[in-house]
């Protein structure tokens, strides 16, 4: 599996070079990426059909913990599939639909790069690696929202995206932090046996909601999903594959794939279902009020997200079955209509509901399509968003105590999805012709087949669910439930309450939809109280951040080196003296008496050199000061033993004097700036300074350390080093790049201070 990250990666960054020469080829090329994926993937399908379970390892970093860990089974091949499925379709839509954009070579780079840290994210078994395809997934995501990036409301919404998404990826980092503190593993498939001992431990708490604040920021769960429409500013191919079939999956993925070892508990199930449930309703009423086609899109999508995410909640058998058909039928039919979405927009130049209808005839492909994508998002016979939508009333019914209410709420939530369904896929294609920005015409071929063929599907995994989706199903729910559930997928169940519930479903659709076009001038002057609107917390939010960072840049970053050396030493010193008090009282300092006269003059010269640096007006004494203490440094290197040490001092310092007289004639003349105030500041910071790291010094003499490294490198230096000073082959072999990098800095600086001398400002002082 590593091997196709790796060749996904590499075909990403290749469009960039093929897609000029191939431009009216490229949707074809591109769509040949996610299809050799769907088809690598699901050779290994009858293995994972037959509950095998497809591990790969390889070490990164195994003293953490952190390796690169995959695995395939129903619930990560599931989504794999959809992935990739949806991937060749939208690939080969945007070959056509992108073809008139500017930059188009590094847009299919982007969503290349996207893409392959999706399956990566779903197959990754090891949380760090998980969290890094996470993160790039965010990344990626930010670069096409924004792809449009001449429009400020592209960038703002590119910017929401990263901000939030990227916030809750970082509580997600640390509640795999306390998953790991919990179980000593990383490794989500170990945790599948931790169960009790996870939700025993007093990191529990902690690590449920950092994990679920991840999650849900991605789903775009209440109250995080105001940044899902405003997305919308996207491509349409982005928003059919990140924000509809995808990327929105990842938090709802990462909750079934946790549920084994987090769920059972009050805390877990009832704050999924809680959230879950509000974000369907909330979702799906504020799309009353919107008329562009993504916007309405995005909103049934929350809603269907919200759906999911309630029925992990739920977490009985029956649901865990609605989850897995639901996410199924929501990625074919929604995946289908925003494409459809796009091709209208294409065609007729307005995304506007009111500005189009009549299109039947003009665009029969289209409408084809959009008819039976339609039928399956508002549930009806024969097609898989039917069965998905029994399913879920099926599985809500089952609940005892909140059952009633949840059902009210569900049908109240799709009936409303009905009426998007209506403006979106129906309305725009019957009655009466309207006039468009742009003469209406059928899409290119390859914006109509790979829609068209999602929509067949739809109705195929409806006809024929078993033959499909039904062993892939069995093997889903043993990953989230851990059990077996012998549940088969049926079309047809009879008339019963879930079947009267469908039907009051359609028929409130309807109704609001034709109550909509009669008070919608109503709904749209209703403004809702700004301090109860999520965006609205995340711009204060926002502008408190810009303040604090110009505030702290302000004080921080001000362009005097001098306060940036005191923080740095305050920081310092603040955050170790208090470890350094604590292992104080176990220092033993052997005061050795026999001082010869030699060394008292060598300290003598050392502490007199010292006082010339801080008292002298001239920098010219003052470098010569600093030579004399560098120099006595190295005498004192001589006389304990260490002559390899005193030469590169001597050879160090006497380059740093020629330097610095070098360097002093360009400098303007030696002035007096610092008052008493600012000389008993730095006297005080100097002064805990040299005091802190003489007791680090003296404490760390004290110790009896024992170290391996020193008979290893003693051992290793002659033969596999070459040489016999042990120090010098640690600088240029032990530790060569290493050393390579500070060469490279001084290197840098060398460049840095010839530029600033030969800078000459000309008379005018420009």
């Amino acid at each position: 599996m590593l091997y196709l990250l790796i060749i996904g990666f590499i075909a990403s960054f290749s469009a960039a070079f093929i897609y000029k020469p191939f431009k009216n080829y490229f949707g074809w090329i591109a769509a040949s990426f996610p299809l050799f994926m769907f088809l690598s993937f699901i050779s290994r399908y009858q293995q994972v059909a037959n509950g095998e379970i497809i591990k790969e390892y390889y070490e990164w970093i195994p003293s953490l913990g952190i390796n690169l860990t995959f695995i395939l089974d129903g619930l990560s091949l599931t989504f794999v599939l959809i992935i990739t499925l949806i991937g060749v379709v939208v690939f080969l839509y945007a070959g056509a639909y992108m073809k008139d954009y500017e930059h188009t070579d590094r847009f299919f780079v982007y969503i290349g790069i996207f893409m392959t840290s999706m399956l990566g994210l779903v197959i990754s078994d090891n949380m760090i690696t998980l969290f890094v395809f996470w993160e790039l997934t965010s990344i990626s995501s930010f670069m096409l929202i924004g792809f449009n990036h001449h429009k400020e409301s592209s960038r703002k919404s590119a910017l929401q995206a990263l901000l939030v998404t990227g916030s809750g990826g970082l509580a997600l980092l640390a509640g795999f932090i306390f998953l790991y503190l919990i179980t000593g593993s990383f490794e989500i498939s170990s945790l599948y046996d931790k169960h009790s001992e996870i939700i025993k431990s007093g990191f529990y708490s902690s690590a449920v909601i950092l994990i679920l604040l991840g999650a849900f920021t991605k789903s775009a769960q209440f109250p995080f999903h105001f940044w899902l429409p405003n997305a919308m500013e996207a491509p349409t191919p982005v928003s059919a594959y990140l924000h509809s079939a995808t990327m929105v999956k990842a938090g709802i993925y990462l909750i079934a794939r946790l549920n084994h070892a987090l769920g059972g508990t009050e805390l877990w199930q009832g704050t999924i279902l809680i959230f879950g449930t509000i974000t369907m309703l909330i979702a799906a009423a504020l799309a009353i009020k919107q008329t562009d086609l993504k916007r309405l899109l995005a909103y049934s999508t929350l809603s269907v997200l919200g759906t999911l995410t309630l029925l992990i909640g739920i977490g009985s058998q029956l649901a865990i079955k609605a989850f897995f058909i639901y996410l199924v039928a929501h990625s074919l039919y929604k995946g289908t209509l925003f494409l459809v979405a796009g091709t209208l927009d294409h065609s007729t130049g307005t995304r506007d509901v009111h500005n189009l209808g009549g299109l039947k005839k003009i665009m029969p492909v289209t409408m084809a399509t959009a008819l039976l994508a339609s039928s399956s998002m508002m549930g009806i016979i024969p097609l898989i968003g039917f069965i998905g939508k029994e399913t879920v009333y099926s599985a809500i019914l089952e609940i005892e105590y909140w059952g009633i209410f949840l059902i009210i709420i569900a049908v109240i939530s799709n009936a409303l999805i009905v009426m998007v369904t209506i403006l979106v896929g129906l309305k725009p294609f019957f009655g009466k012709l309207t006039s468009t920005p742009v003469a209406p015409h059928e899409a290119h071929i390859k914006m109509l087949f790979g829609p068209a063929i999602l929509a067949i599907l739809g109705l195929l995994m409806g006809i024929f669910p078993n033959a499909i989706i039904g062993k892939l199903l069995e093997q889903s729910t043993i990953s989230i439930l851990t059990e077996e559930l012998g549940i088969k997928i049926k079309l047809w169940h009879g008339f019963n309450l879930v079947l009267l519930l469908s039907f009051i479903t359609l028929g409130l659709g309807i109704l609001f939809y034709v109550l909509r076009n009669k008070f919608f001038s109503t709904i749209q002057n209703v403004r809702m109280i700004k301090i109860l609107k999520p965006s609205e917390w995340y711009e204060y939010l926002l502008i408190f951040l810009m303040w604090f960072a110009k505030l702290q840049t302000r004080i921080l970053q001000n362009g005097y080196l001098r306060n940036y050396i005191i923080f740095i030493l305050i920081t310092a010193i603040g955050l170790a003296s208090l470890s350094l008090i604590k292992a104080i009282t176990t220092l033993n300092i052997n005061f050795i008496p026999d001082i010869t006269f030699y060394e008292i003059a060598i300290l003598s010269m050392m502490v007199g050199a010292t006082f010339v640096v801080i008292t002298s007006d001239s920098r010219l004494k003052s470098i010569v000061a600093i030579g004399v203490v560098g120099f006595t440094m190295g005498i004192i290197f001589i006389i304990y033993s260490a002559p390899d040490l005193a030469l590169t001092t001597f050879a160090i310092e006497t380059l740093t004097v020629i330097l610095f007289v070098l360097v002093l004639y360009k400098l303007p003349k030696y002035l007096q700036f610092s008052n008493v105030i600012v000389k008993l500041r730095d006297v005080i910071i100097s002064a805990a300074v040299g005091i802190f790291m003489s007791t680090v010094v003296l404490y760390v003499t004290s110790l009896s350390m024992q170290s391996d490294l020193k008979t290893y490198f003693a051992e290793k230096s002659l033969p596999e080093g070459k040489g016999r000073n042990i120090v010098n082959v640690i600088l240029v072999d032990f530790r060569a790049i290493d050393t390579l990098g500070e060469i490279t800095v001084l290197a840098i600086a060398a460049i840095g201070v010839y530029a600033l001398l030969k800078l000459k400002l000309d008379d005018k002082g420009e």
